[in-house]
């Protein structure tokens, strides 16, 4: 896949620190995403998510379903060049 058609997300964490960005396919799921983020979730925190049904993504203030990929998720300001979605992991 050209690396132009790739989104950049970052994960903003309860705290308020960040996770990422990484690159997903427009056509990757909420869940692997989700799956993601527990992977590379920072070791040092005391809360932390032991499977990928216990977090929550939430962009643009909607929750956003395990079903929809992350193309059908982009807000218009992903549309910016060099764009960073930012959705917050709780």
């Amino acid at each position: 896949m050209p690396e132009e058609d790739l989104v950049d997300v970052k994960f903003r964490l309860f705290d308020g620190s960040d996770v990422g960005p990484f690159q997903f396919s427009p056509t990757s799921t909420v869940a692997m995403l989700k799956e993601r983020i527990v992977a590379e979730w920072p070791k040092d925190k005391k809360i932390a998510p032991k499977a990928a049904n216990d977090v929550k993504l939430i962009s643009a203030g909607k929750i956003l379903e395990n079903n929809k990929t992350v193309g059908q998720c982009k807000t218009p300001f992903g549309e910016l060049p060099n764009g960073v979605i930012t959705m917050h992991a709780v």
